[in-house]
């Protein structure tokens, strides 16, 4: 009886290491997987592979003159649209300008539907924190913008009023975040250009937009003649933004380094009457 027990808790053990010894397998199979996918991501082509792969960077844009919009020839161009062509033919790619919803410009850059936003895109705390973007490479401001003959001291006169912007714009943050301009009825557009429309058309008591827009197309000489800037609330800077963890922007940032040497980026802003970052 006892040789028949001590067979069977012999057998039990044998068992039983055989289960620990397979469960020991099992551990180490999952973590040899974990490694070797770890390093497989790791080789992973980057994101300026990812661009240079496709022999072409595809550029989101909405249309804001005088960054990127058609001349009166029909020719698309721009500050940013002739920057951006400057900087992919360092980086041995083509540009490829789409219109994009300016309100969803992440999600179309983390879908990939574009590999950047170049737009006269301001570098906000948002932008910064969900994109990879350049050092920025110029100056720009939010304004308001209201008819010839409006009365204006300051956005208090605006409390109230009809006071339009861009969607997901700086000009939206900076009426959000203006204690005056918070209390107006605020109503978003799709494109900076729709907002001078609403002010011209008198839908609109004012607009709030970036200054380089309303230089170029505001005042004598323009279709907007009986428009004016009458304050400016708050200084920022335009940037280019690639998806979170791209080493595209490094590349760009390079390329820019070359472009402001050899003084063809001031030429660009002297012709587009732009204020490059310092």
């Amino acid at each position: 009886m006892k040789r028949l027990v001590s067979a069977f808790l012999a057998g039990a053990m044998a068992l039983s290491l055989a289960a620990c010894g397979g469960a020991a397998s099992t551990s180490t199979a999952a973590s040899a997987s974990a490694s070797g996918s770890a390093a497989a991501s790791q080789t992973a082509e980057s994101d300026l592979d990812y661009i240079k792969g496709n022999g072409k960077m595809v550029i989101g844009y909405t249309v804001y003159e005088p960054m990127n919009y058609t001349d009166a020839d029909g020719n698309f161009t721009g500050f940013d649209t002739e920057l951006a062509t400057a900087v992919c033919e360092k980086l041995g790619v083509e540009p490829e300008f789409v219109e994009i919803n300016w309100d969803t410009k992440v999600v179309e850059l983390d879908a990939k539907s574009i590999d950047c936003i170049w737009n006269g895109l301001t570098l906000t705390d948002d932008i910064k924190e969900n994109t990879a973007t350049t050092k920025p490479y110029a100056k720009n401001a939010q304004v308001v913008v209201v008819k010839e003959g409006t009365d204006y001291t300051s956005t208090a006169d605006l409390v109230g009023k009809t006071v339009v912007a861009e969607a997901g714009s700086a000009g939206e943050a900076a009426i959000e975040g203006d204690e005056n301009l918070s209390q107006a009825d605020y109503i978003s557009k799709s494109v900076q250009t729709d907002c001078l429309m609403e002010v011209a058309a008198g839908t609109a008591d004012a607009a709030v937009l970036d200054l380089t827009l309303a230089n170029a197309m505001i005042g004598e000489g323009t279709d907007y003649a009986d428009l004016k800037i009458v304050d400016e609330l708050n200084a920022e800077e335009y940037g280019v933004a690639f998806r979170k963890g791209s080493d595209a922007a490094a590349a760009v940032d390079e390329a820019f380094d070359e472009l402001k040497a050899d003084g063809t980026m001031q030429a660009l802003a002297d012709k587009y009457d732009l204020a490059l970052a310092d």
